[in-house]
């Protein structure tokens, strides 16, 4: 198999873009064929050469890489205009001189009368240019356009996702492949450089299936093989309509700088339109491809759903090895500009405060959020919680954390004897150990919620817990 992925350099890769590289990524690892990437170019008002660089520095982070490429469509233009030409002299194409303004007020006119005036319009207008007038005018450097002449019949092929597909030929206009100022438009560019890079197989979304009929008829006037084409699902918004900006769709580059690890979003990408034949949801790359074919593609539009990726990205994080998270983590921290405040934590206190903060974080963009209390000093108290844990009655409040300060100071700065000591401070005040755990936590995060309160305690230090808990004080005392 020779499959290849052909993003327009118009914008970032987007995940319908990534889903579609994906597949034929998979199919051609799965294969043992090759994966090729093509830039199709030749927009070139909206080209441009910062959005290649995205587009594969977003495949390159996937993990999806090519085994040619990448190659760009404008350097084939030659190629496609003689390909035109070729049809021309063959007869399977015919000049059109007709402007462009003329021929819309004709086919708002037809459209306007009915669909069957609308049918082969493009080739009754041409047909007022004797073929012998038609030369001479091209031979004096009259611009025209080149229009394919779409035979009588219909196109059938089997579609790899789909099965059977058929379109009346009757239904397909002229349509042009040489515009008036020699370019080639989209159907000749990409079926003139499939054929000359041998592609077998097209594998790309359901927005393209009115494309693919007119391609295959390009081939087989060109006289070139016909490859095989499936099209994917289209990627819904919860709404079940087409993912669109509305819908917060948005580049693979943003989910990376949110902080969702490759491996998720492969395994996420794979399941849009895809189903491995069981319930499991979390597949390694290997297993993918191992798992991977076209009969399991779904027919039906899959729906992207930004929650289920996070929590997916979540399970990842949760299954790194120590010293991947830890590496992670500051990766992350140092791109969001999170330097600590002045404040470094020793390698035993950052991992633990990363092995802590992962089964907590989807990101590592939220990760670097949670870190923030344990790198910097607490700079706010959440006001709900501290109504709550503190304000109801600030005396008694601010006296447990001075009995829980004393205790700090006393015992040894180990899990198990913090545990032991907290616990038997809250016997010896007549008190739950919640009401002497929760006023500590807020003191020591700003937060009513955080990992274990002894894991906390750990990775501040005691030093840096004790000035917490003082300031705790001071602020239900309104000194602070």
């Amino acid at each position: 198999m020779r499959l290849r992925f052909a993003p327009s350099p118009t914008g970032h890769l987007h995940v319908g873009g990534a889903r579609t590289a994906l597949f034929n990524w998979l199919l051609a690892r799965r294969s043992g064929g090759a994966f090729v990437l093509r830039v199709e170019d030749t927009d070139r008002n909206r080209s441009r050469p910062e959005h290649v660089d995205a587009i594969l520095n977003g495949l390159r982070w996937l993990g999806i890489d090519w085994d040619e490429g990448p190659c760009f469509q404008a350097a084939g233009a030659e190629r496609h205009r003689a390909d035109a030409l070729r049809l021309l002299a063959a007869g399977r194409a015919y000049r059109d001189f007709t402007p462009r303004e003329e021929f819309e007020r004709a086919r708002d006119a037809a459209v306007s009368a009915g669909s069957g005036a609308v049918t082969r319009l493009a080739r009754r207008l041409a047909a007022r240019v004797p073929p012998a007038d038609g030369e001479r005018r091209a031979a004096a450097g009259e611009p025209f356009a080149v229009r394919f002449l779409v035979p009588d019949g219909e196109t059938a092929w089997r579609d790899l996702v789909h099965g059977a597909m058929r379109f009346a030929n009757a239904e397909i206009d002229d349509f042009v492949i040489l515009r008036g100022d020699g370019t080639p438009t989209y159907n000749l560019a990409v079926a003139s450089d499939d054929a000359d890079a041998a592609i077998t197989h097209v594998l790309r979304g359901d927005d393209h299936l009115s494309n693919t009929p007119k391609q295959i008829l390009l081939y087989e006037a060109l006289g070139r093989p016909v490859p095989e084409f499936g099209h994917l699902p289209m990627i819904l918004g919860p709404d079940g309509r087409r993912l669109s900006k509305r819908h917060g769709a948005r580049a693979v580059d943003a989910f990376r700088a949110e902080g969702v690890l490759p491996a998720a979003m492969v395994n996420f990408l794979a399941l849009l339109g895809w189903s491995p034949g069981t319930d499991e949801e979390l597949l390694s790359r290997d297993e993918l491809v191992e798992r991977f074919s076209l009969e399991r593609v779904l027919k039906k539009g899959a729906v992207f759903d930004p929650a289920k990726l996070f929590w997916m990205n979540g399970r990842y994080i949760a299954r790194m090895e120590a010293g991947e998270l830890d590496a992670a983590l500051r990766r992350a921290l140092s791109r969001a500009g999170v330097a600590g405040d002045g404040i470094a934590l020793g390698e035993e206190a950052f991992a633990r405060m990363a092995a802590a903060l992962a089964p907590r974080s989807r990101t590592f963009a939220e990760m670097v959020r949670l870190a923030r209390p344990y790198l910097g000093p607490v700079r706010e108290y959440d006001a709900k919680a501290a109504r709550r844990s503190w304000y109801r009655d600030p005396a008694g409040a601010a006296a447990i954390l001075e009995a829980v300060g004393d205790r700090l100071e006393a015992v040894p700065w180990e899990a198990e004897a913090l545990e032991e000591g907290l616990r038997a401070l809250a016997g010896e005040l007549g008190v739950g150990a919640g009401k002497v755990f929760q006023p500590l936590r807020l003191a020591l995060t700003g937060s009513p919620a955080s990992p274990g309160i002894f894991d906390v305690l750990l990775i501040l230090g005691r030093g840096r817990s004790l000035g917490r808990v003082e300031r705790a004080v001071r602020r239900i005392a309104g000194e602070s």
